[in-house]
């Protein structure tokens, strides 16, 4: 293959890597034959020369997989996925605990805590053994978005003031305590250069390596609803706004659908799409 660039969403210019896109694939689920297929279909397009964006390169190989596989293409989609679980912070907080939870923890969303100075809404949080996190979830629905070095900032502090009280509390006091920022996006270097200097715990979306969204997202096979391409915009928000997040959801309720309105045709369409995504067929 001849070398070229392309263009990142931010604008930035490097070097193609076959290898990223061919990983990219196989996480998803993807086997050689059909990792070969698509690569090849996505030559014959021509999109593999100078100057094609990342963007355009992945919405082909989407397209390509929708055609082969719909389980495959939905768990492929699912960077997007999680840019599309807004507008609201709230969805993404609900997958965050989720995913916690599948870990082993007992997790709460937007509790009210006491601080030693002031109380405190946080995001999520979680408890297993002698650990006690409060999490900070910061959503954004575009990748350029990242957490610059203002959000730790402002989390540690809000951390501090909650744990000086923790510390105080029969049952809380020799527990582990920890704050973590997650996001569905990326932290910028100054802000990982903080974190790690403070001992702030960070979750993005490929971060830490091996363990990021995308990781435990494979791993737990919590996939949020958004993956799902048979469902239009409307119907995504009709869902989230009833803290329907989770694809399992739809796949664990025959009847959820129905009650919120979806007519039978409808929701036997997305339920088996669902269960393709989850692999339960």
């Amino acid at each position: 293959m001849v070398t070229f660039e392309v263009i990142k969403a931010t604008g930035e210019r490097e070097t193609f890597q076959l290898s990223k896109l061919k990983r990219s694939l196989s996480n998803a689920g993807a086997q050689s034959n059909v990792i070969n297929s698509v690569i090849k279909d996505l030559e014959d397009t021509g999109l593999f020369t100078d100057g094609m964006t990342t963007q355009k390169i992945y919405q082909e190989a989407y397209r390509l997989l929708k055609k082969k596989s719909i389980r495959i293409a939905g768990r492929y989609k699912l960077k997007e996925a999680l840019l599309e679980l807004g507008p609201s912070g709230y969805p993404f907080e609900i997958l965050v605990s989720e995913l916690f939870k599948k870990l082993g923890y007992a997790t709460k969303v937007g509790s009210v805590v006491k601080g030693e100075c002031v109380s405190h809404e946080i995001d999520v949080l979680a408890e297993k053994d002698d650990e006690y996190l409060m999490m900070e979830c910061k959503f954004h629905n575009r990748q350029t978005h990242h957490c610059n070095v203002t959000i730790p900032l402002y989390v540690r502090s809000r951390f501090v003031d909650v744990k000086n009280e923790w510390i105080k509390q029969p049952g809380l006091q020799h527990k582990t305590h920890a704050g973590w920022v997650v996001t569905n996006t990326r932290f910028t270097t100054d802000a990982s250069d903080y974190a790690n200097c403070i001992g702030l715990k960070l979750l993005s979306w490929s971060f830490p390596k091996n363990n990021g969204l995308k990781d435990l997202i494979g791993r737990t096979g919590l996939h949020p609803i958004t993956c799902l391409s048979v469902i239009d915009r409307s119907e995504k928000q009709v869902l989230l706004k009833n803290n329907i997040v989770l694809v399992r959801q739809i796949c664990d309720d025959l009847q959820l659908l129905t009650r919120l309105g979806f007519d039978r045709t409808r929701a036997k369409r997305i339920h088996k799409e669902a269960t393709e995504i989850l692999n339960l067929t």
